[in-house]
């Protein structure tokens, strides 16, 4: 009986959400299901924009006038779209063909996206199809099912709770690079495609331009790598279903419309220009991770050669000396790349790390803590808490470390033992979990498991009990292990009688590292 009241209160308190969450989406006119408010989409929008703007390569900044002409193709769009957000268009300094949209409105197009198109018609398709992506609340609707899963998850909690609920909404979660690299459902990308052939037609675009960009996706996908269909088909697949739907929604607009070839291709010329010093580029990223140094050398001086104002070139070539561990020829070449592009987080954090291996301490702190403010690393994070702790300063390289250590990867290990030896002798108890159980006899048994990654030992903790008056006492005792990583000891205490179940009555008061 007890079950059927909680599963109760869970179907009422998933009923209320959906009861008041329900609008109308502004692009089909169908009633829909949502827990973001406008105004806390148009926030996610802005919060995450310049994180995912330099998560993507930065802003495309050395030709201010291709992003000129796609802001002004993108307003063209948004001039006849059917919902009022704060718009906003960026290029992105990328190889990889990608295209995405913020909650709120807030877009980017990759340069490698723009190199595969033909006419400003296709870039008409590309930018229609990330506006109804805004405009129709598809991320909004994505976060309220997941959001609703959350209440699923944490019902029997609120049911058998006094607390309230109102806090299971979206404030505080971290959106940006789940957004953006999320896989939209068919419905949603089909409604995308015919909603945006519908705004091109509007805005005096012929609609033709959007099945034939298809058309090139569905070609360009077959036998691409791996690291290219990250890109845009990984959150966009492209299917001759999309090809077809294409065909007949254009077949229902109007004929004709503006193609705009020549003003693309004149919009695009530097662009197009400077694309073999980008693929030198590319050629030479790709040879890094495959620790081809010479190769890699190689190619960032072809681009650098090709076109020597791109600040990635330079940033390229300091890697490649970092990765030699020539850290004094790495910091050059990324002060040469932060004077091209001050507002890059990657220049930055490298610098700092490079810095930090000349043993220039202080000015790593900067350049790190500049790399976060940009765009927040682990990476970052973590070498400012080995600083941090290398200067001393305990509570700020703690703050550091936990701050890594929620995450996954070996940094986030890294993090994690970093932490437990700096902290575990003060505080056990937020790195070991005591239990307690009883023997045969009933005398308490003491048990320490280890979650660290690290081995532990001389484990102290303090029990407390009554003695045979009935009078509370307080007893110290020691777990001398070692225990290693991810297993336990125990130790029988021979107090008692404790009963099975029983509170159990034991604090951890110190424990070291077994070095």
């Amino acid at each position: 009986m007890a079950m059927f009241r909680i599963n109760k209160h869970i179907v009422l308190l998933a009923a209320s959400l959906a009861l008041s969450a329900c609008a109308v989406n502004p692009v089909t006119g169908k009633s829909e299901f949502s827990l973001v408010s406008e105004a806390q989409e148009i926030q996610i929008g802005e919060e995450n924009y310049a994180f995912m703007q330099q998560s993507g390569g930065g802003a495309y900044d050395v030709d201010p006038e291709l992003t000129a002409y796609v802001q002004g193709v993108g307003g063209k769009l948004v001039a006849v779209s059917d919902r009022e957000l704060p718009y906003e268009f960026v290029v992105l300094n990328s190889s990889v063909p990608n295209a995405w949209a913020l909650p709120g409105g807030k877009m980017a197009i990759n340069r490698g996206l723009l190199t595969e198109m033909s006419s400003e018609a296709e870039l008409a398709a590309v930018l229609g199809h990330e506006i109804v992506h805004a405009a129709a609340r598809h991320s909004a609707r994505q976060m309220s099912r997941g959001m609703l899963l959350q209440v699923a998850v944490v019902g029997t909690a609120i049911a058998t709770s006094s607390t309230g609920y109102s806090d299971l909404a979206i404030g505080g979660a971290s959106v940006g690079a789940q957004l953006i690299s999320q896989t939209y459902g068919r419905s949603a990308e089909l409604e995308s495609d015919y909603y945006g052939m519908q705004y091109m037609s509007r805005a005096g675009y012929d609609p033709q331009g959007a099945v034939e960009l298809q058309k090139t996706f569905v070609r360009l996908s077959e036998g691409r790598e791996a690291d290219w269909l990250s890109g845009l088909f990984a959150s966009h697949p492209p299917s001759q279903e999309r090809v077809n739907a294409n065909i007949r929604t254009a077949a229902a607009l109007p004929a004709g419309g503006d193609v705009g070839r020549e003003r693309f291709q004149a919009a695009m010329q530097q662009t197009m220009d400077t694309k073999p010093a980008y693929d030198a580029y590319d050629e030479g990223r790709k040879a890094l991770a495959g620790e081809d140094y010479e190769t890699a050398l190689r190619k960032a001086e072809e681009a650098i050669g090709l076109f020597p104002d791109e600040a990635h070139f330079y940033g390229l070539r300091g890697d490649v000396r970092y990765m030699e561990e020539e850290y004094e020829m790495a910091v050059q070449n990324y002060d040469v790349a932060l004077r091209r592009r001050e507002n890059f987080f990657q220049y930055h954090l490298q610098r700092g790390l490079a810095k930090e291996k000349l043993g220039d301490d202080l000015s790593a702190i900067n350049d790190l803590e500049r790399s976060n403010e940009l765009f927040p690393t682990a990476v970052a994070t973590y070498s400012l808490g080995n600083l941090e702790a290398k200067r001393g300063n305990r509570q700020k390289a703690i703050e550091y470390y936990e701050a890594v250590a929620g995450s996954q990867g070996e940094i986030a290990d890294a993090a994690r033992a970093a932490l437990v030896r700096l902290d575990l002798e003060d505080n056990p108890g937020k790195y070991l979990q005591v239990g307690c159980y009883p023997d045969s006899s009933a005398n308490l048994v003491v048990v320490v498991a280890n979650s660290t990654p690290v081995a532990v030992r001389d484990i102290r903790f303090l029990i407390q009990y009554r003695d045979d008056a009935g009078l509370t006492r307080s007893r110290e005792d020691v777990i001398r292990g070692p225990i290693p990583a991810g297993q336990r000891g125990e130790r029988n205490t021979m107090l008692g009688p404790y009963q099975q179940g029983a509170s159990c009555p034991v604090q951890l008061t110190g424990a070291r590292i077994d070095d």
